[in-house]
């Protein structure tokens, strides 16, 4: 890998052709407050991330990524329209078998601005798109909006929707729930046992820190899923050709747009889709020549909500993306403390970009 020299000298150069487009430089403190990234992602961040005790902040994290403390001091009082533009490491833990670093240089360019969402989608991705592809990078990207408004749309119960909307971003434990909601894997073992006639009754003691009352309320409400009509095969197979789905963008938009006959729900995120395609051909960026999957970006952290994208080096298959990015609108619903804006933007990875280039020369 290139040294830490050149990678400083790398991340000065993109930050600068970032400013040079507009962008506002911006600061993150490496510090940040653990409270917050866990309310958004659960408590699976934590096994990715360093956390320590602060005597302010409380228990805390170095930060995995820039995107959240971007959006919080852009949602406490930024100016709309903004483009942001931030340098520096970030820190993350990394499986010992795949010998990547744990801290490593992020640099990113994020646009605040709800006046067409398609224009700022294809102004990021082009930012990316005529930086990378002369290195050779390949290209590809999701739409997680037509996955999510296709869950959303499903002809069962909310509880059972939520189940799967929680867990999108983590494909086999999706998957898993989805064969049980339509009848193709059977109920956990033991809970047909415990929702029998007298399952709800129970004179031992009560261990642990769950009431007899909240163990009860539990049971019932396993109940009523039990209970509920099983998801057809109809929409577990439109599901299915979505998650499946490999085609270029444009190609995609053709089957998308016939899945949407069948699928109502999913018709304003594919229009969405079709111009963003406009808007990436007025860029100059044919979406003929872009891949494009319907599962992708579902192993990423879990704020992207709509259009994803991220570039690779197909001759280097093992390193992680050199660049990933989208969109993240309910970020800012959820820091905007009662006000939001729709919001996109995509990082790089500077020490990667320069091996590559290495590699080749």
């Amino acid at each position: 890998m290139p040294d830490k020299a050149a990678i400083r000298i790398e991340a000065a150069r993109l930050l600068a052709h970032f400013e040079a487009q507009g962008a506002v430089r911006v600061e993150a403190d490496i510090l940040q407050p653990a409270a917050t990234l866990l309310d958004l992602y659960g408590e699976d961040i934590r096994a990715r991330a360093f956390t320590t005790q602060d005597p302010v902040l409380g228990e805390a994290m170095l930060r995995p990524d820039f995107t959240v403390p971007v959006v919080q001091m852009h949602m406490d009082g930024g100016a709309e329209p903004a483009r942001y533009t931030y340098s520096g490491k970030v820190f993350r833990a990394q499986d010992a078998a795949l010998h990547r670093s744990s801290e490593y240089y992020q640099v990113g360019y994020e646009v605040f601005d709800g006046s067409d969402t398609a224009k700022a989608d294809s102004e990021v991705f082009s930012m990316f798109y005529n930086a990378l592809t002369p290195v050779g990078l390949r290209a590809s990207s999701g739409d997680l909006g037509i996955l999510l408004a296709a869950v959303k749309g499903l002809k069962t119960t909310d509880t059972r929707k939520s189940a799967l909307l929680r867990h999108i971003w983590r494909p086999r434990r999706f998957r898993a729930l989805l064969d049980r909601f339509s009848g193709r894997a059977p109920m956990p073992e033991g809970r047909e046992k415990l929702l029998g006639e007298g399952g709800a009754k129970n004179d031992a003691p009560v261990i642990g820190l769950r009431g007899q009352d909240e163990i009860d309320a539990r049971i019932q409400a396993l109940r009523e899923d039990a209970s509920a009509p099983l998801i057809s095969n109809q929409e577990v197979a439109l599901l299915e050709n979505i998650l499946n789905l490999r085609e270029t963008m444009t190609n995609g938009l053709v089957r998308l747009s016939d899945l949407a006959v069948d699928m109502p729900a999913i018709a304003p995120a594919v229009n969405r889709f079709e111009a963003r395609c406009e808007a990436l051909a007025a860029r100059g960026i044919n979406p003929e020549n872009l891949d494009f999957e319907g599962s992708y970006g579902r192993t990423t952290l879990e704020y992207y909500d709509g259009f994803v994208f991220g570039f690779y080096a197909e001759s280097r298959p093992d390193l992680p993306p050199v660049a990933t990015g989208g969109r993240y609108d309910a970020l800012t619903r959820m820091l905007g403390q009662g006000r939001s804006i729709p919001a996109v933007g995509g990082v790089i990875r500077p020490d990667l970009l320069l091996a590559i280039q290495e590699a080749g020369a």
